[in-house]
């Protein structure tokens, strides 16, 4: 049986990048809270609901949520520290990795980049957004961490720059999904009927959890006046 025929839950596990100093929103940022609930177990969830084995990279953030811990090789060096020591933990072919900040993603575009994935046997699947690439939500190939581990120790880049570097290194494809192909299509539905132009908002300070909030808020009147 190949990759792509397997289930969501079977040679891939999902990651929480939660090992960041959230400095700016001036406290833990994985436990400043969404919609009742931390950042952190929106993007458990999140995970959680595209049919994914969860663990956190980043140690201080698991509180309460029993969910696996992997530490960070080298904390303080950015999330390219905690992608690859998420990619070392697992003998999964595949991680799916989520930063703790982006709570409006939807599952089901985790589980449509999986898919595409598995079917393209991309060393690295990430989405788009009005013509320009994220950085995540990032599907990675276990193979590539000997490339990303190099990108790291040679300090050359953030996480999209050591992707493609990897990819190349790999020959392999690089593969990006423009999220609004697959909203109009109706391969991905948001929850909220959020825009996908929504779907990538960094909650970074405390003023972006207020707008977050607000939008909601607005969503669900809407929902309610119809």
């Amino acid at each position: 049986m190949s990759l792509a025929e397997h289930p969501a839950g079977d040679f891939v596990e999902g990651f929480v990048l939660a090992g960041g100093r959230s400095s700016r929103m001036g406290t833990d940022k994985a436990l400043a809270r969404f919609a009742g609930e931390p950042l952190v177990t929106h993007a458990v969830e999140t995970l959680r609901d595209a049919g994914l084995k969860v663990s956190i990279a980043g140690a201080r953030s698991a509180q309460n949520l029993s969910v696996p811990v992997v530490e960070d090789a080298e904390p303080g060096r950015g999330p390219l520290t905690g992608v690859c020591s998420a990619l070392a933990s697992t003998s999964n072919q595949l991680a799916v990795v989520v930063p703790v900040d982006l709570p409006l993603l939807p599952a089901a575009l985790i589980s449509y980049l999986l898919r595409h994935a598995r079917i393209t046997g991309a060393a690295v699947t990430v989405p788009s957004v009005n013509g320009f690439a994220q950085t995540f939500p990032a599907v990675v190939r276990r193979e590539a961490l000997p490339s990303l581990r190099e990108t790291l120790r040679l300090g050359d880049g953030g996480c999209y720059s050591a992707f493609q570097a990897a990819a190349a290194r790999l020959h392999l494809p690089f593969s990006i999904v423009p999220a609004e192909s697959l909203a109009q299509s109706g391969q991905v539905v948001h929850p909220h009927g959020l825009a996908p132009s929504f779907w990538f908002w960094n909650l970074n300070t405390p003023g972006d959890l207020e707008r977050a909030q607000a939008l909601l808020a607005f969503r669900h009147g809407l929902h309610r006046v119809s």
